[in-house]
């Protein structure tokens, strides 16, 4: 199996060198630079990441997107840290949400008493479609 590139000034030449700490390492011959292989870890789809991140920054929890998407919520923890999401705070409004097919979308928008007083966003989910509604906290 031909390596990599190397990380150092792109050349496809190169010999392996050794193992360090169980990984291969490798030498280029054109810049004499050693460097090890990556680990190909697990990758989510950027698909995910974003719609993840999307349904943070309406006010899901993190359990609540595990449940939808199917992805650890420590792994939405780690992204909204890594590209440091900040959610706005707004205590007047609360997010309710349902999953529904194409056909209950369209009935649900016929009915003007469900989309009355609240903020509503749909988002794709595969086959099926994510309304997040925000109603105004009753006092």
């Amino acid at each position: 199996m031909k390596i990599q590139i190397c990380p150092n000034c792109n050349s496809d030449r190169n010999i392996k060198s050794g193992i360090v700490n169980n990984r291969q390492r490798y030498k280029c011959k054109e810049c004499q630079y050693f460097f090890s292989v990556n680990k190909i870890g697990k990758k989510i789809d950027d698909y995910y990441v974003n719609k993840s991140l999307q349904l943070y920054l309406e006010g899901l929890s993190y359990r609540e997107i595990e449940r939808i998407l199917g992805i650890s919520h420590v792994s939405i923890m780690n992204w909204v840290k890594k590209y440091n999401i900040k959610r706005p705070y707004n205590s007047n409004y609360h997010p309710t949400y349902k999953i529904l097919n194409g056909i209950e979308l369209g009935e649900y928008f016929t009915n003007t008493i469900n989309i009355k007083g609240a903020g509503v966003v749909v988002t794709e989910l595969g086959d099926k479609f994510m309304l997040i509604k925000w109603e105004r906290f009753k006092d």
